[in-house]
């Protein structure tokens, strides 16, 4: 697995979580020079963007999320995190994170995702 996210899990409506996705093989390699984005999928829906964050670290969100979840980077570690705060039940999905660019819908490789689930 090239996109590994880990964190995810059950929390209650208010909590927090913090997500982690680690690069490797080609991701890996090139992740320090990447636009790196966190996306989500719930049941029954299409993936969905939530956070980007540049190879200078600027981040951007969903706005669905924005003041809630921040993103960052370590390229050392060739990571990228989500933390989220104030979570709610419309925040439950599966997280995956991928190469950023505006055809990420359409990126063939998606790695393993995290499920996330809030209750109510």
């Amino acid at each position: 697995v090239q996109l590994q996210a880990s964190g995810g899990g059950l929390v209650q409506a208010g909590g927090s979580l913090r997500l982690s996705c680690t690069a490797s093989g080609a991701f890996g390699i090139l992740f320090s020079i990447n636009t790196m984005g966190w996306y989500r999928q719930a049941p029954g829906k299409p993936r969905e963007f939530v956070a980007v964050i540049s190879t200078g670290g600027a981040g951007n969100y969903a706005d669905s999320v924005k003041g809630r979840f921040t993103i960052s980077r370590d390229n050392a570690k060739r990571t990228v995190y989500l933390q989220m705060d104030v979570l709610k039940p419309e925040d439950t999905a599966v997280y995956y994170c991928n190469v950023h660019s505006a055809t990420w819908a359409t990126n063939p490789y998606w790695g393993k995702g995290t499920q996330v689930t809030v209750s109510s």
